[in-house]
């Protein structure tokens, strides 16, 4: 399933390669949009007085990030006439990012709510486009040595964006008001933007002949490698006694005896820096470490620290057995997500890797968000204890299956080289 290991480099000079450090302004421009159309926009419509039903009908504008499969092929297949076939685009959906997110704020939720939805879903499917090929660059310029250190680093930054976006904007709020707020959210995109002229274009490759083999072809190119089926299978079950646990976190707190301000505090507050430090921390032992083991020590990892919710279910209210369980878990839950992330890279050939990528995780996130979906119901029949430790069991079949799949399974062939000069990349105009 993963290519033979090879000489790692030091630390050091991974951690000299100017593309890990554009990563972190990359990843704050992925992250920073997320939470303006998402909870920093329910804040601002429920300081307007807008009604609940609204608010939660409001939530549909997050779609596109759970459907951009569907047009990923088109930033594999056509190249924009500047920057480079992944640049181009990054900077694109950025410069019109930036103008989508100050437009919100030129809007009165409560007075015009369904322009308010339009522009928020404008800012949705041009935050996913960007993620689209963000997540495709990254793939295309890390070297295997570089993934596990580059995706921790992107994640930071994805993560002080959503935190600038999210808490940031709630007490810039409180200062110069909400359309002032969403104004200078939407100049922060500049960050993402500096970062893309600096950022080098991978090497090139021939891309998609046309828009159906951009389709068709990044499938047909999966699916016939060895193991791919397994590989598939493997992707939905590494994260999925995460994925049953996580939805039922926050009412077992409240189950408990704890506040809304403590729960707030501890799970939001500490739980992000545990994850923040859990992904750096994550990318730094990868350096050294190979992606297979830095898989399957991870998702043990991610298994065992849900005996921290198991005691606390059997202890009851204590403020210190919160703070310790929820550390360890976001701790673990950033190792878990670098080296996955990691993965998904090592499953992309080059001449589409914006549609595989997008495909692969987009598989793995849906496929878990169902079985979440039935957490409430595991939850009311076993009881918390019994619950928490049926999602630890739950993380073992992927720990076996990543045993049984041989190594170098389910990896692309190598790409192909670049094209020669009178073969132009396809511009977007051809």
């Amino acid at each position: 399933m993963l290519p033979a290991p090879m000489p790692t480099p030091s630390f050091l000079s991974v951690l000299r390669s100017p593309r890990i450090w554009l990563l972190l302004a990359v990843g704050f421009a992925s992250g920073l949009p997320l939470w303006l159309t998402g909870v920093t926009l329910s804040a601002w419509m429920k300081n307007e007085g807008v009604n609940l039903k609204t608010i939660g009908v409001f939530s549909l504008v997050a779609m596109p990030y759970t459907i951009k499969v569907l047009w990923a092929p088109l930033m594999d297949r056509y190249t924009l006439p500047f920057l480079g076939r992944r640049r181009g685009w990054m900077l694109l959906t950025q410069v019109l990012l930036m103008g989508a997110i100050a437009g919100m704020g030129l809007v009165n939720p409560k007075d015009s709510p369904f322009t308010m939805a339009l522009m928020a879903l404008t800012v949705t499917f041009l935050s996913a486009s960007y993620d689209i090929v963000a997540d495709a660059w990254r793939t295309d310029i890390l070297t295997v040595e570089e993934r596990g250190l580059g995706n921790s680093t992107y994640v930071t930054g994805y993560r002080l964006g959503m935190l600038v976006a999210g808490a940031g904007a709630l007490m810039l709020s409180d200062r110069i008001g909400w359309s002032q707020t969403y104004f200078r959210m939407g100049l922060l995109m500049g960050v993402g933007i500096v970062a893309t002229l600096l950022a080098p274009e991978p090497t090139q490759v021939r891309p998609p002949r046309n828009l159906l083999d951009a389709v068709a072809h990044p499938l047909e190119d999966f699916f016939r490698r060895r193991y791919a089926g397994a590989v598939l299978v493997f992707l939905v079950l590494y994260k999925l006694g995460d994925a049953i646990a996580a939805s039922m976190v926050t009412p077992f707190y409240i189950d408990l005896g704890f506040t809304n301000t403590e729960i707030g505090a501890l799970s939001k507050g500490l739980g992000m820096v545990a994850t923040i430090v859990g992904g750096l921390l994550g990318g730094v032992v990868m350096v050294k470490m190979s992606l297979r083991r830095a898989l399957y020590l991870f998702g043990i990892g991610q298994g065992l620290t849900n005996l921290g919710f198991v005691a606390l279910s059997l202890v009851g209210k204590n403020d210190l057995m919160l703070a310790t369980a929820i550390t360890l878990d976001n701790l673990c839950t950033g190792l878990g997500v670098t080296a996955f992330a990691a993965f998904l890279m090592s499953l992309c050939h080059k001449r589409f890797s914006a549609t595989q990528y997008a495909l692969l995780s987009a598989l793995g996130t849906v496929a878990n968000r169902l079985i979440g979906s039935v957490s409430g119901y595991l939850a009311t029949w076993m009881g918390w204890p019994l619950f928490f430790s049926f999602t630890m069991v739950a993380a073992v079949p992927a720990l076996i299956l990543l045993r049984l799949i041989p190594e170098g399974a389910a990896m692309p062939v190598e790409d192909d080289p670049p094209p020669a000069p009178d073969a132009p990349t396809p511009a977007l105009a051809r």
